[in-house]
């Protein structure tokens, strides 16, 4: 027979020397609901959730089309000495007269550039006028204290107030020139984290602006192909950015050439063809005499890569000499068949022949074939 108190349900362990207490607890509790409370803290961070459903899809658009993408972060690695300020200055002359095939093509923008390791006066000025540049919309960027004193940039410190510029000023492209440079003296750019803190603000400042980042940075002396582990600093610079452009010195050729490639390229294709320039020498008159300055020239699509590139020695002798070979073999394949052929079936013609893929587009560089797409094919054509 079940006793009237074995009913009795306890929602924590009794101890029986405590029972009488115990069972008065929940009158205290009774009291209590009736007293009042402290009110709760207020939240300073909340949780917000957004159907996908209510977010509007929009393709990517881009600043150079395929290449550099618009309202993003783009990493451009290389040597130093290889060009690469020459290259910035080259897409700010673009920019500046809308002549880049892009989403602002026929539309002229502003640029800012933010550079710590040149001088205007001696350096940047020149490159930039030699590059056609309009000087009226491309912007030296400085900081200026509320004391009147004026200060590097530092990011992402100085993020918001370099959004209010971009808006006021049409500012289409920010070069950051080297990007390590801007980056917080508080945060350790050898450390991941830290890199990340600093970055991760400027993709949010590209992406509400529809201002593209273009940040150059440095090789570091580590050996390898692979490009993105060879960025000086840490492998968050190529995991942020949503493009990378490599630069790489061309050292099968002694014809002082270099070559463009992307290496990354989260937005859209990567197999695009990498790009051959080389470095002029321009001389102006200015105030106090005549100066020289570097100029960057794109002469055409090449089939060497930045990967194929790091870590090369020039070419021996005997080097030499079989590409001197594979010259003439590609002079007389091309003229045989009309001066133009597929470039897939020159490579299995000069394989058969006993000529490397390595080789042939060594010597295609020395001849200046330039090429020609139709689709997903490639024609080359010898020079007129």
């Amino acid at each position: 027979m079940t006793h009237p108190e074995s009913s009795t349900r306890h929602l924590w362990p009794v101890d029986p020397a405590d029972a009488g207490a115990r069972e008065t607890a929940p009158d205290a509790d009774s009291r209590a609901v009736h007293e009042p409370r402290e009110p709760a803290p207020a939240r300073i961070r909340h949780i917000r959730l957004t159907p996908a459903s209510e977010i509007s899809m929009a393709p990517p658009t881009w600043l150079w089309d395929g290449r550099v993408p618009e309202g993003a972060l783009t990493v451009g690695p290389g040597r130093e000495g290889i060009g690469k300020s020459l290259f910035c200055a080259w897409l700010a002359a673009q920019v500046t007269h809308g002549r880049l095939p892009g989403v602002h093509e026929g539309s002229p923008k502003g640029v800012i550039y933010a550079a710590t390791e040149d001088s205007w006066e001696r350096t940047l000025a020149g490159r930039l006028h030699v590059a056609g540049a309009d000087m009226d919309h491309v912007y030296r960027v400085e900081v200026e204290h509320i004391s009147g004193t004026s200060m590097p940039l530092s990011l992402p410190r100085d993020c918001d107030a370099m959004a209010d510029a971009i808006r006021a000023h049409n500012v289409a492209l920010l070069i950051v020139d080297p990007l390590i440079s801007v980056l917080d003296d508080n945060l350790n750019p050898h450390q991941d984290r830290d890199l990340r803190i600093g970055l991760e603000p400027l993709t949010k400042l590209a992406d509400e602006t529809g201002c593209t980042i273009f940040g150059l940075a440095h090789f570091n002396k580590s050996a390898g192909t692979d490009v993105l582990s060879r960025i000086m600093g840490g492998r968050a610079f190529s995991a942020v950015a949503r493009a990378v452009i490599a630069f790489a010195r061309n050292t099968r050729d002694d014809d002082g050439s270099a070559v463009i490639s992307q290496v990354k390229n989260n937005l859209g294709e990567l197999g695009l063809p990498s790009l051959r320039y080389v470095v002029e020498s321009v001389e102006v008159q200015t105030p106090s005499g005549p100066g020289q300055w570097g100029r960057m020239v794109i002469t055409g699509e090449t089939d060497l890569h930045v990967n194929d590139l790091l870590d090369d020695a020039p070419p021996d002798r005997a080097e030499r000499r079989e590409n001197e070979a594979a010259q003439d073999w590609l002079r007389d394949y091309l003229t045989e068949h009309g001066g133009e052929a597929a470039s897939a079936e020159a490579k299995q013609a000069a394989k058969i022949d006993g000529i490397t893929e390595r080789t042939l587009a060594r010597a295609r560089t020395k001849l200046g074939i330039t090429v020609r797409t139709e689709g997903r094919a490639t024609f080359w054509r010898l020079p007129t």
